[in-house]
C-alpha cells in the first residue's frame, strides 16, 4: 500500500477516534448534568412535599387541638348550665318555704323600721292571700302603730311566698317575694359557678 494513503488512513481513524471520544465526553458530560439537576429538581421536589407533609400535619395537630379545647368548652358550660339550673330550682324552693309563717312575722316589721327615716306611712303590705289570712291577727299586733297610722295589709296572689311594700299611689314597690329574692341569689351563685368553673378549667 501506498504510504501516503496509509498515513492519510491513519489520520482519518485517528481522527475518527478524536472524534468520536470528544462526542463520547460531550454526551457523558451532559448526561452528568442531567443526572444533576434531576437529582437537584428530586430533592427539591422532596422537601417541598416535606414541608407541604409537615403543615398538614401540624395544622391538623392544631385543628384537633381546637376541637378537643372547644369540646372541653362546650362540656363545662352544658355542665355549668345544669348545676345552674338544678341550683336555681333548689334555690326558688327552699326560698318559698322559708318566706312563710313566722319568719313573715318578724321579717316584715323589721323591714318597716327601716322605712322610718323614708318618713313616709303611706304604704301597703302585700301578701299572699293564704298567708295574710292565717297570720292577720298576728301582723296586726306586730303592726298595729303603722296600721293606725294609715298602712294597709292587702292580699295579693301574684306572689308565691314572701311579700312586697308598695307605696299606695304606686309610685314604687320593693320587691321581697321569693321569686324576687331566689333570682338575687341564683344570680350570686351563677357568678360563684362561672368562677368555680373557670378556675377549675385554668387548673387542667
Amino acid at each position: 500500500m501506498d504510504i501516503r494513503l496509509q498515513e492519510l488512513l491513519e489520520k482519518i481513524r485517528k481522527d475518527g477516534i478524536e472524534a468520536a471520544e470528544t462526542d463520547a465526553a460531550k454526551v457523558l458530560a451532559e448526561a452528568e448534568e442531567r443526572r444533576k439537576s434531576i437529582l437537584a429538581d428530586a430533592e427539591r421536589e422532596a422537601k417541598t412535599l416535606l414541608a407541604k407533609a409537615k403543615a398538614d400535619a401540624d395544622r391538623f395537630e392544631e385543628a384537633g387541638k381546637a376541637a378537643l379545647e372547644q369540646a372541653a368548652r362546650n362540656l363545662v358550660i352544658s355542665f355549668r348550665t345544669e348545676i345552674a339550673s338544678v341550683l336555681a330550682a333548689i334555690v326558688r324552693t327552699e326560698t318559698e318555704a322559708a318566706l312563710t309563717g313566722p319568719v313573715l312575722v318578724e321579717a316584715i316589721p323589721a323591714v318597716l323600721a327601716a322605712w322610718k327615716d323614708k318618713g313616709t306611712d303611706d304604704l301597703a303590705v302585700l301578701l299572699p292571700p293564704a298567708e295574710l289570712s292565717k297570720l292577720e291577727g298576728s301582723f296586726r299586733k306586730r303592726l298595729e302603730s303603722e296600721l293606725k297610722k294609715g298602712m294597709e295589709l292587702r292580699p295579693f296572689p301574684g306572689i308565691k311566698a314572701g311579700f312586697r311594700i308598695a307605696e299606695k299611689n304606686g309610685a314604687a314597690y320593693y320587691d321581697f317575694s321569693s321569686d324576687s329574692l331566689a333570682e338575687m341569689l341564683s344570680q350570686y351563685l351563677n357568678t360563684r359557678l362561672g368562677e368555680i368553673a373557670a378556675a377549675a378549667v385554668r387548673k387542667e
